[in-house]
């Protein structure tokens, strides 16, 4: 019985069925288990199921959970005597179950005997409320149930969520105030999701635009004859562009595409979206003309009748221009943050480029954009407004006095400049210096091409983080063992070239016995 429930365990399975009655075809995982094992072994025949007495065949409920409990016991135990006396990351997270009680998740990170980093689920903890205090509570008492000190956390992982990362009150902050040394890295590619769905909301513009966008979205692909219209007519004017020479065919040019559906956790998406909406375009608009003309519900030529009018205003159309830029920008280290293999230097590379291009397209940029939207808009028989034309600030009626700004205030200083600002900043505030420092640290240890991004300074500079592990003659001395660790490397004909971070970290172990370096800040961020 006891390796029924450790082989379900392991494999997640469910141990109760719907139905665990005799003249049920299917007790549930445990019993059918059972019933096989019967078969299986005579002997265990002889002392289960109906050979056994009825108060002693060990199939009930709550047999069933003291072997899942002792398992989890015996797990937990081997998992506290793994990772000993030290230092492990945590990761936490909190979800409400199937009973709607909040759950909080924790999860370690470690550097083995053997050098390679091991991720264990540590257990899961019924919280009262989700509050950082909450949580920071739980937190200590799984960590005193397991035996494990505070003072080791040497890094910390959650989601975005304010009583998680929160910089004053949330849970990385109660740790920190305890351990100075326990820091948070959140996880680099959600920071950027969360930068991007900062722009769709950071002007009443730009919100409306991303609406409508996904209406335009969903109604044309609301069903199969739809789509198959678009798809033809986006196919028919290829064709009369390449027999009038104003496109050229080449091999994996003017391929079959069609609008791609934005997902709200995946913002990169959206890229994609606008791009080929923007492709698309006449297409779109004809498929929207004829659900508005041949519709017979009226609530749908309606819409319809609403989303052309917004895509023929030059305000979309800017939008959209604009919006294709900016996340063009971030696509690419959109796609790198999100590999298995993270190339740490080439990400934050990209962190400071984007940064840098974003504050040059303000300052040069709008005039270029500006241009290349009256172009798109003279194409498609858009009206562009005078510049110099006065409307209305956004929300306010001209009846009661409203401020009166020009188009051009409107476009280059309510919408250009205020996107281009919250990129800038909220790549500044989920980016901050200190993860982007620790990380620039230990991509110095990146084993790829024969160490070739390694630094002894950065790598002392990164042991100097963690002044109360070494000494200052510590630190000193480092720099002296760092550069004979990198030579025995290089020189070692079974290591050359190799990109196994087990390998790495294996040395790395042996090179603690005579350090006090904390290499677990390093399997933090590597994997």
């Amino acid at each position: 019985m006891l390796g029924i429930a450790r082989f379900l365990l392991l494999q997640a399975l469910a141990f109760r069925g719907h139905d665990e009655s005799k003249t049920s075809r299917n007790k549930g995982n445990f019993m059918e288990m059972l019933e096989w094992y019967r078969k299986k072994d005579p002997k265990a025949a002889l002392v289960t199921g109906e050979n056994a007495p009825g108060n002693n065949q060990m199939s009930c409920p709550m047999v069933q959970k003291d072997l899942a409990r002792a398992c989890a016991e015996e797990t937990s135990e081997l998992i506290k005597s793994e990772i000993g006396d030290r230092w492990f990351a945590v990761l936490v997270d909190e979800a409400r179950d199937a009973s709607i009680k909040e759950q909080m998740v924790v999860v370690v990170r470690f550097v083995n005997d053997k050098g390679s980093v091991i991720e264990r689920f540590l257990g899961i903890e019924y919280v009262f409320d989700t509050t950082s205090t909450s949580l920071k509570k739980a937190l200590d008492t799984m960590l005193r149930r397991y035996g494990l000190s505070i003072f080791k956390i040497r890094g910390q992982g959650y989601d975005g969520a304010s009583n998680m990362r929160g910089q004053f009150h949330g849970l990385q902050r109660l740790v920190l105030n305890e351990n100075p040394y326990a820091f948070y890295i959140h996880c680099f590619a959600h920071q950027l999701q969360l930068v991007v769905v900062s722009i769709a909301k950071c002007c009443g513009s730009t919100f409306d635009f991303f609406n409508y966008v996904t209406s335009i979205v969903n109604v044309v692909s609301a069903s199969c004859k739809r789509k198959d219209q678009l798809l033809q007519s986006h196919h028919d004017k290829l064709i009369e562009q390449l027999d009038s020479g104003t496109i050229f065919s080449r091999r994996g040019k003017n391929q079959e595409i069609s609008l791609a559906r934005p997902g709200d956790t995946r913002w990169g998406t959206h890229h994609k979206t606008l791009a080929r909406l923007m492709i698309m375009w006449s297409s779109v608009l004809e498929v929207l003309e004829n659900i508005s003309e041949d519709g017979t519900d009226g609530e749908k030529k309606t819409t319809t009748s609403g989303l052309i009018q917004r895509m023929e205003s030059f305000e979309f159309v800017f939008i959209l221009h604009l919006m294709i830029r900016v996340l063009g920008m971030t696509q690419d280290l959109s796609q790198c943050l999100q590999k298995k293999n993270q190339n740490i230097v080439r990400a934050i590379g990209l962190i400071g480029s984007v940064m840098r291009n974003m504050n040059e397209m303000r300052e040069n940029g709008c005039e270029a954009l500006f241009e290349e939207v009256k172009e798109f808009c003279l194409l498609n028989n858009i009206e562009i407004p005078n510049m110099e034309d006065m409307i209305p600030v956004r929300g306010r009626s001209r009846c009661r006095g409203a401020k009166l700004v020009s188009y051009y205030h409107h476009f280059h200083h309510g919408i250009f400049n205020v996107v281009i600002d919250q990129v800038y900043c909220e790549l500044n505030n989920r980016f901050p210096e200190r993860s982007t420092q620790l990380l620039r640290c230990v991509a110095c240890l990146d084993p790829r091409d024969s160490f070739a991004n390694f630094e002894v300074q950065k790598l002392v500079e990164l042991a100097k983080i963690y002044k109360d592990d070494l000494c200052d003659y510590d630190c000193i001395k480092l720099a002296g063992d760092l550069r004979i660790f990198i030579d025995e490397v290089r020189n070692d004909d079974n290591f050359d070239n190799c990109t196994n971070l087990g390998n790495l970290a294996e040395k790395m172990v042996q090179t603690e016995r005579d350090t006090t370096f904390p290499w677990c800040i390093v399997s933090l961020n590597l994997h």
